[in-house]
């Protein structure tokens, strides 16, 4: 515990003196930076304090494997790739080497497709437990979901690796990041996006569609005999995953669909703005700081865990 918490203050002060000390005169844009510092720094962070939440201070476990899960997914672009954007844009370019901005492309990679595999693991996972609440103890044993959340990272890396055999991942100076480029391939584009973001997206949709109407038919009481009872805890934790689904939906629609339209329709790519291409970049990259926001304002035990882990931080720091 102590070393972790050792770590959280270590990359703060890290970051500060980044900041006051890397004054370079061709840095292209102070916002810029500060909005990639920001997003590092709060992605560090949130995303320890939802690991840390629930491992001291147990929930349901089955369930929270895939919150772990995903918070490790967020974690992973702040640990290696963000610095090495940091740096990047404080140079005005790609400094660290080819051997560093394939690393740092491939842990891009294997964070956001991460991401998209937790969190249908989790709306499943959430789908059992409402909908089919009789089997769900049995499906989701913990040594089960175990191994379901080891199924959810091979499945992760074997789907980035792909992107090393048709040589994808480049450095784009648009966003000073090593990265998936969509020019490539226009089948392989429009093969990520389908398996990577469409599908998922799907299978998300539907889960949580079933839930929506069981938990509508519960509260108009269609069944009042053998109507499921949905606690409001589970409601809530419910709630809490699919407002963190919604907003990964909403934060990379953007950029996935840009890159499925240029793939269809490459001509579209000189006509799509360079703004609009970065915004969809970085409001991807965004999305990642949002969810251990999400578990703090929707979810009690881990406000309470916040609180409580923060004291603990400036206590030690004191």
């Amino acid at each position: 515990m102590c070393a972790i918490l050792s770590y959280m203050s270590y990359v703060r002060v890290e970051y500060e003196v980044i900041a006051q000390t890397l004054q370079d005169p061709i840095t292209p844009d102070l916002s810029t930076q500060s909005l990639i510092l920001i997003f590092t720094a709060h992605e560090v962070s949130t995303h320890l304090n939802s690991v840390l939440s629930v491992i001291f201070y147990p929930l349901v476990l089955t369930g929270n494997a895939f919150v772990v899960s995903l918070a490790v997914a967020d974690l992973v672009v702040a640990i290696y790739p963000y610095p090495l954007v940091l740096t990047a844009i404080f140079h005005d370019r790609w400094i660290a080497g080819d051997i560093h901005c394939q690393i740092s492309g491939f842990l891009m990679g294997l964070s956001v497709i991460g991401s998209i595999f937790n969190i249908t693991g989790i709306a499943i996972n959430r789908y059992c437990y409402i909908c089919h609440s009789l089997k769900y103890d049995k499906l989701f044993s913990n040594k089960n979901t175990v191994c379901y959340v080891v199924l959810v990272w091979v499945l992760t890396v074997l789907a980035i690796v792909p992107n090393w055999f048709v040589e994808s991942l480049q450095y784009d100076p648009r966003i000073y990041s090593c990265t998936f480029a969509q020019s490539v391939s226009s089948l392989y584009t429009i093969t990520v996006v389908v398996v990577h973001f469409i599908l998922p997206i799907g299978i998300v949709t539907y889960c949580y569609l079933r839930i929506w109407i069981l938990v509508i038919q519960v509260r108009k009481r269609v069944k009042p005999d053998s109507r499921p009872k949905i606690k409001p805890h589970d409601f809530r934790n419910f709630l809490t995953m699919f407002v963190v689904f919604v907003l990964f939906a909403v934060c990379w629609a953007p950029l996935n669909f840009i890159g499925l339209a240029v793939a269809i329709h490459p001509r579209l790519g000189q006509a799509i703005p360079e703004w609009l291409f970065t915004a969809s970049y970085f409001m991807a990259y965004f999305n990642s700081c949002l969810n251990g926001v999400i578990y703090g304002v929707l979810n009690h035990n881990f406000r309470k865990e916040y609180k409580r882990i923060i004291l603990a931080i400036f206590k030690f720091n004191c």
